[in-house]
């Protein structure tokens, strides 16, 4: 039998990435958890924990399936960086990253649920290092105004207006978007997920 896929994110970019790699899931469903860290929490940890967390608390829900959890966290210096909630939240965003580096964790956690109940739990945490350049105010008014940054984890979105602000990045680009495509693949891959491996159990 093939598993359907699960997506357990509402976020419109990871859909976007696992269709360019040819993965189309069977179902979205956003899971409903606490995203707040916990006290002493590194950023790494708070994305693993996070995505993990997602893709458990819809595996409950459902008989079976392959579901993909993810988390992404921005981070300036030690401090993580959430999703900007509105136009204030990203201008203080850009303030804080123009010129300067910083570090994007995105955790993927795969869970494997057959028939019998029985799972299988995969994960990662990827991270990525990005330069913004010196972001003048007239970009910034600009970029607030457009509304691209609200909802987005750091207060931009790199797939848009944003990517013209990056000098410099180190590491994978679709783990800034929102999901790491090749670790993501890999863990699909081990769970029988690929287009290919689909392709082969329809035809057989």
């Amino acid at each position: 039998m093939t598993l359907p896929i699960i997506l357990a994110s509402a976020s419109p970019a990871r859909l976007q990435l696992l269709k360019q790699i040819g993965i189309v899931p069977d179902q979205v469903i956003p899971a409903d958890i606490d995203e707040i860290e916990l006290a002493g929490e590194l950023p790494n940890k708070l994305a693993e924990r996070l995505s993990i967390e997602k893709a458990n608390c819809i595996a409950a829900k459902i008989e079976c399936g392959i579901i993909i959890g993810s988390d992404t966290v921005p981070v300036i210096g030690r401090t993580a960086m959430r999703k900007a909630e509105n136009e204030n939240d990203v201008r203080e965003s850009l303030l804080s990253l123009s010129q300067r580096r910083h570090r994007v964790y995105t955790g993927v956690c795969v869970i494997e649920k057959k028939q019998d109940g029985s799972m299988r739990e995969m994960h990662r945490v990827v991270k990525s290092t990005i330069k913004f350049k010196k972001i003048s105010t007239a970009e910034i008014d600009y970029y607030c105004a457009s509304g691209e940054g609200i909802g987005k984890a750091g207060g931009y979105s790199i797939a848009g207006y944003a990517g013209s602000f990056v000098a410099y990045m180190s590491g994978s680009f679709s783990n800034v978007v929102g999901l790491p495509l090749y670790e993501t693949m890999n863990m699909l891959h081990s769970a029988g997920a690929t287009p290919l491996q689909r392709n082969l159990k329809l035809t057989r």
